[in-house]
C-alpha cells in the first residue's frame, strides 16, 4: 500500500483545513486508518484512527472534538477535517494504514502498530 497525504497549508487559528490520503492498492477496504503528526524533535502523536468500515472512529485527547477522520473506501481516501485550529497543532501529519484491526484497542494509538506510511503534510498555524 502506498500513501499519499495532501491538503496541509498555512491557516490562522480558529480556521480549518482538511486533509487528504490516497492509497493505493485494492485491499484499501481492509485497512485501518491512521493520523499521526510530529514535530521537530519529539514523538509521533497520534491524532485520529478509522475502522475498515468507517463504523469506528478514535481520536487522541488533544484534538477531540475538533478534529473527524472520515474515509471513502470507493475513492481509496482517508480525510481529516481539522476545525477551530490553534497554534499547537502546528507539525507534519502523517497517514498511516495497518491491515485490519489490532489486537487490543490500545494499540491503534501506537505508530509502531501500522504498516505504511504516507510522506507527511505540513500544517501551519498562525496566531
Amino acid at each position: 500500500v502506498q500513501l499519499q497525504a495532501c491538503g496541509g497549508g498555512l491557516v490562522q487559528a480558529g480556521g480549518s483545513l482538511r486533509l487528504s490520503c490516497a492509497a493505493s492498492g485494492r485491499t484499501f477496504s481492509s485497512y485501518t486508518m491512521g493520523w499521526f503528526r510530529q514535530a521537530p524533535g519529539k514523538e509521533r502523536e497520534f491524532a485520529a484512527a478509522i475502522s475498515w468500515n468507517g463504523g469506528s472512529t478514535y481520536y487522541g485527547d488533544s484534538v477531540k472534538g475538533r478534529f473527524t477522520i472520515s474515509r471513502d473506501n470507493a475513492k481509496n481516501t482517508v480525510y481529516l477535517q481539522m476545525n477551530s485550529l490553534k497554534p499547537e497543532d502546528t507539525d507534519v501529519y502523517y497517514c498511516a494504514a495497518r491491515p485490519g484491526a489490532p489486537a487490543t484497542l490500545d494499540r491503534l494509538f501506537e505508530a509502531d502498530e501500522y504498516d505504511y506510511w504516507g510522506q507527511g503534510t505540513l500544517v501551519t498555524v498562525s496566531s
